[in-house]
């Protein structure tokens, strides 16, 4: 069964219900107060009856007493304590009612009985006649008049709760399109992003703050979402095979050493060893960093200590030096420290070199020092360079400079917009300083006090 037809079923299946438990307790509410009434106003007949009889008692025979006092539609009749008392008298339409069975009681008394499918009040009420005996008067009167109204009154509702359903069948009908037509519209929109592959969202119409539109801008944040993770998973992809190509090409390099010096030479094999360890371990928490770039950045585990930047600049140009062949200087003051997450400032760092290896020839001078409350690390190189129009556009995701940069075998313009990322949540300062034909200088800051971090 469709959603729709769902919501048309079972709303008009449970306002029917409550329609009719609505009705039923009306009538039963009406029902006892009428009946209470009638029972209330018999009573207090019949006491008036009993009084009027005792005060004439005496005066007019008691047979015409009963005669007098007789309801309209019922019947009177007055009881000895030994059971025995006069003919009970009758209305003309209620004679049956003589053949009762005669019950003497010393209390007062009011029931509801029934008779020939007929409803009667009987009240009675002793009294103490003229002679000080205490007799019974019983009177009986019939509920036929309320009975009636009460049929009428079922009818009433019956056919009230029918015609009420009409109008809210079809309302119901309509309400049932009204909230499907938000989902119906996702329906289709899933259809059209499964087909055609692009992420669409929600037209939305008027500016109601109900459920219906917070569902479908809840639609519409979640398309964006998933948009935004699908561009993540091929930018993981992409940086992945980017970034895990230097490691690589350092483990590969230290393997062949090993392979054509590491018996002859100890101290070449434990230095190789290291270096594959330490770069191993680096390409694993490289791995991690890049499936946390996949994600949210909120999502990613900083671990911001003080660090010796001199250090892991040292470390990190000997890495270079044995896997490229290339000489790198590391100069500057020593021992300078910064504060700063160490795994992914030094793939940030990485991140220079591996640019700097590939757009020149000459060697390459790492810079380590501080000025006021900034240290840095400065790669340098003297390189092809970039020209000043061009160089607000290198941090732009796969922007390639020009041609020469794929003769000289460059990337696929990925490793400096995955700089600006890697920079931005460890906070640190990036900056490019490039000439045309002469080279270019990657300056990395970060701050030299530790920072407040709540």
């Amino acid at each position: 069964m469709r959603l729709r037809s769902k919501i048309h079923l079972y709303t008009s299946a449970l306002f029917a219900v409550l329609l009719i438990v609505m009705n039923l307790s009306t009538y039963y509410m009406f029902s006892e107060l009428s009946v209470n009434n009638q029972l209330d106003r018999a009573e207090a007949q019949a006491i008036q009856i009993a009084n009027g009889m005792r005060q004439a008692a005496g005066e007019i025979p008691t047979q015409d007493l009963l005669r007098g006092y007789v309801p309209v539609d019922g019947m009177i009749r007055m009881i000895g304590s030994d059971g025995t008392g006069l003919p009970p008298v009758t209305s003309g339409s209620q004679q049956h009612l003589s053949k009762q069975k005669a019950i003497y009681d010393t209390t007062k008394r009011v029931q509801v009985i029934d008779d020939l499918d007929q409803t009667y009040i009987s009240v009675s009420v002793p009294v103490i006649w003229s002679d000080g005996e205490v007799m019974n008067i019983q009177v009986t009167e019939s509920m036929q008049s309320t009975m009636d109204t009460l049929q009428v009154l079922r009818i009433v509702l019956m056919v009230v709760t029918c015609i009420a359903l009409i109008p809210v069948l079809f309302s119901i009908r309509l309400l049932g399109r009204l909230i499907m037509k938000p989902i119906s519209a996702m329906t289709l929109t899933m259809k059209e992003i499964r087909r055609s592959g692009r992420f669409n969202r929600l037209e939305l119409e008027g500016h109601s703050k109900d459920e219906l539109m917070e569902m479908s801008m809840t639609f519409n944040d979640m398309i964006e979402l998933l948009e935004n993770n699908y561009k993540k998973q091929q930018q993981f992809v992409s940086n992945a095979s980017h970034e895990l190509k230097t490691p690589l090409t350092i483990i590969e390099s230290y393997a062949s050493l090993l392979k054509r010096r590491g018996m002859d030479r100890p101290e070449l094999f434990h230095e190789s060893i290291e270096a594959i360890h330490s770069e191993a371990i680096r390409m694993k928490e490289m791995t991690e960093q890049l499936l946390l770039l996949a994600k949210q950045k909120e999502q990613w585990n900083i671990s911001i200590v003080k660090l010796n930047l001199s250090e892991l600049a040292m470390g990190s140009a000997k890495a270079f030096r044995n896997a490229y062949r290339r000489e790198i200087h590391v100069d500057g003051t020593p021992d300078v420290f910064g504060y700063s997450d160490e795994n992914k400032l030094k793939q940030l760092l990485f991140i220079f070199l591996d640019n700097a290896q590939k757009y020149s020839d000459d060697d390459i001078v790492v810079e380590v020092g501080s000025l006021d409350d900034e240290a840095y690390i400065r790669i340098i190189d003297r390189g092809i360079g970039i020209a000043s129009d061009k160089l607000p556009l290198v941090f732009d995701r796969f922007y390639r400079v020009d041609e020469a940069r794929n003769r000289q075998g460059g990337g696929v313009g990925l490793g400096l917009s995955l700089a600006v990322e890697i920079a931005e949540v460890i906070g640190v300062r990036i900056e490019l300083q490039s000439v045309e034909g002469k080279g270019t200088t990657a300056v990395i800051g970060m701050t030299r006090e530790a920072p407040n971090i709540s």
